[in-house]
């Protein structure tokens, strides 16, 4: 790994391993993204890694004030001066913008610019195909399992009804980077 990563890693084993499966879930995001990284161009490797472990340090209770995990992480990453493209990866992690939306909070979020780009959806897809203690799942069996968990009126539900095709072709595209990636 390389500094921001090992950084991001050290951050994250302190906020987030207290936390029990959450830090399961990291854990396996972060390797995950590593074997993700060629979605990516090679300048970017490192910093798709760093965001893979930082991407859920909002549910910290040391820095959760919102209870809006993506929010609260960027927040405390930007207030410690990391790189904006870290920063603007966790806030828009996985969808973040749907689920703003749901809870009266994209105004605060558009504190961080929004940028669709093969590093976000490398990071949709390394969160989106772990499941909750670390498992492998596709991307449409982590839907079934984050909608299993919800009532159809929780804003979490609501956010991946709507979500869920827009993130989806997230992660086909870097099914199709990958695909491009491999030698003929």
């Amino acid at each position: 790994m390389d500094s921001d990563s090992t950084a991001a890693a050290a951050l994250a084993e302190r906020l987030v391993k207290p936390l029990g499966r959450r830090w399961l879930h990291v854990q396996a995001v972060a390797a995950r993204a590593n074997e993700l990284r060629h979605a990516v161009s090679p300048e970017d490797e490192d910093t798709l890694v760093a965001a893979a472990w930082l991407h859920d340090i909002g549910y910290s209770p040391e820095i959760g004030h919102t209870r809006f995990h993506p929010l609260d992480g960027a927040r405390y990453l930007r207030a410690h001066h990391w790189p904006e493209t870290i920063v603007n990866l966790v806030a828009h992690h996985s969808g973040a913008r749907f689920e703003a939306a749901e809870r009266g909070l994209a105004d605060q979020l558009a504190e961080f610019p929004f940028n669709d780009s093969p590093l976000l959806d490398a990071l949709v897809a390394a969160d989106l195909t772990t499941g909750p203690a670390g498992e492998r799942f596709t991307y449409d069996e982590r839907m079934d399992e984050i909608l299993s968990r919800y009532q159809p009126d929780d804003p979490v539900y609501r956010t991946w009804t709507k979500a869920r095709p827009v993130i989806g072709e997230a992660v086909a595209r870097v099914e199709r980077r990958l695909a491009a990636a491999q030698p003929r």
